[in-house]
């Protein structure tokens, strides 16, 4: 296992990225007959009359994959917790598709006095096999300093 990163130990422009992962077909309905259960997520014939023209993820399957994989691979102290942020899909995910993550880090806020917490600012963008966006993510992180 990785040693868990403090506050102390980021600086803007890090960056990390994930491994992939491959979505299938039965993935993709599982999550929707469960959470976001439209046609064009859970039925391969309703979908082809679809806006999207056949299968395709939830957004906000695409958004959990994303969360899956940032925290396999950003040892953050404490954990990944979410303050807010602003996301954005730019093109569907499809039955197949391979995604990986790339998340940097453009700011970083120092802890308020007695918080032990500080606040970095994380834009991170999910891309398929062909190197395309799928999920545009900035989001606001609160981040364990060190102790003492």
């Amino acid at each position: 296992m990785t040693e868990a990163l403090y506050l102390e130990d980021l600086s803007v422009g890090q960056v990390f990225g994930t491994g992939p992962v491959r979505l299938s077909a039965e993935d993709i309905q599982r999550f929707a007959r469960e959470y976001d259960p439209q046609a064009f997520h859970t039925d391969p014939e309703a979908a082809k009359s679809s806006f999207f023209g056949g299968l395709v993820a939830s957004g906000w399957h695409t958004a959990a994959m994303t969360m899956r994989l940032l925290t396999e691979s950003t040892p953050l102290a404490g954990g990944l917790i979410g303050l807010g942020g602003e996301i954005g899909w730019p093109r569907p995910v499809r039955p197949g598709d391979i995604l990986r993550v790339e998340a940097r880090i453009t700011q970083i806020s120092p802890p308020r006095a007695g918080s032990g917490r500080g606040v970095v600012l994380m834009q991170t963008t999910t891309f398929n096999q062909n190197d395309e966006p799928v999920q545009n993510l900035k989001a606001k992180l609160l981040i364990s300093a060190r102790a003492g």
